[in-house]
């Protein structure tokens, strides 16, 4: 399996930092989908969880849209999944639906922190408090980071491919 990501530099000024780390990891979640198969990306790789990789492209999708457009940003736009789990319906998803909607979310994530400043408040809430665009791509790192590790494992089972 090839890998197109970029390590992250150890030195460079804090927000080169920030988005070199979002970019691996997202970069990350995309290299351990490579080369699957359509029904091979949707299984559920440890019952009864309904964990799949192709739920963690659908559920990064989610979570990219609702810190970037929602609290940071203030859109409202609807939810990706209404009605259903970002996990629990990806058995019946679309795996070239899933990632164009992944990836278009992200495009739109990358436009809107490219103009705003690290200590910008969003203009969305969280638990009743605004939160600074500083702390929404620590989260989203963070969030990536601990998705990886459920795709570590999911692929690993899947097909024996490991790596970091």
């Amino acid at each position: 399996m090839s890998d197109p990501r970029i390590s992250p530099p150890f030195v460079n000024d804090e927000r080169a930092m920030l988005d070199s780390w979002l970019e691996w990891h997202r970069q990350t979640l995309a290299v351990k989908c490579a080369g699957l198969p359509p029904h091979r990306l949707a299984e559920r790789s440890a019952p009864p969880s309904s964990l799949s990789l192709l739920g963690l492209v659908r559920h990064m999708a989610h979570v990219e849209r609702a810190w970037f457009r929602i609290v940071l940003d203030g859109q409202d736009v609807p939810p990706l999944h209404p009605g259903d789990d970002d996990f629990d319906e990806a058995a019946d998803a679309s795996p070239e639906e899933a990632f164009a909607i992944w990836q278009a979310e992200i495009d739109q994530a990358r436009a809107l922190s490219a103009v705003l400043p690290l200590d910008v408040l969003g203009k969305g809430r969280r638990h009743g408090r605004r939160v600074s665009h500083r702390w929404v791509l620590v989260h989203m790192i963070e969030e990536y980071a601990r998705h990886n590790g459920h795709a570590d494992l999911l692929r690993e089972r899947l097909d024996g491919v490991t790596g970091e």
